[in-house]
């Protein structure tokens, strides 16, 4: 289970996290909604420690955590523009951390990824590059590449802010399916329909006043 204890933010200044606090249990799906302006997106990236949090205690079962120091790919992140490496094919995106970071063996990490790929209605697409996909294709290639790294926890930052209603679609039935699996997953989402659709639980965020 993860767990956030007051959490605070701030940026020359400002406060963004007033205070934050949530639980997330294992398999669960929590999704983070409110208003822009509100701390969702540096709420996923304070958890996924892509920002150190000023203030507060994170803890991840039972024990105190912070993601900036672990030394284990605990939490991985499906970001909003993908982030794919433009140079590399489909296939070299979805490896390359779990062979540098992880150390893994090169043959064992690419026949692993080509089943995520397979998984994820992407076969025959290992050797194109982002620039020949279609964004619901990026975005299956990004989660393939998170789940690579065998986090604990997913997050994703608004995974259907730029799809078309049947792609939307296509994003919610891998979420559910990975939930089949006990994947704790947590979606920062603008979207209340598709939270209402996936979330057992959900976080609601306001703009500091």
């Amino acid at each position: 289970m993860l767990e956030l204890k007051n959490i605070k933010k701030s940026f020359s200044g400002r406060k963004i996290l007033d205070g934050i606090s949530l639980k997330v249990t294992d398999g669960e799906i929590m999704c983070i909604v409110g208003q822009s302006g509100g701390g969702k997106t540096t709420l996923l990236r304070c958890i996924s420690g892509l920002e150190r949090i000023d203030e507060g205690e994170m803890m991840l079962d039972g024990k105190k955590f912070d993601p900036m120091s672990s030394k284990e790919a605990l939490i991985g992140v499906v970001f909003q523009e993908y982030n794919l490496f433009p140079h590399l094919s489909v296939l070299e995106n979805v490896t390359l951390a779990p062979k540098i970071a992880l150390k893994k063996d090169p043959q064992a990490v690419e026949k692993e990824a080509r089943q995520l790929l397979k998984k994820l209605a992407l076969e025959g697409k290992e050797n194109l590059y982002p620039y020949q996909l279609s964004g619901g294709q990026k975005q299956r290639v990004s989660i393939a590449r998170a789940l690579a790294m065998h986090p604990k926890i997913l997050c994703y930052d608004e995974p259907t802010s730029a799809l078309d209603p049947g792609l939307r679609d296509k994003v919610r039935d891998i979420i559910l399916s990975l939930k089949k699996e006990s994947m704790t997953q947590i979606i920062v989402t603008h979207d209340l329909k598709f939270a209402r659709e996936i979330a057992d639980d959900v976080l609601k965020v306001r703009p500091v006043s």
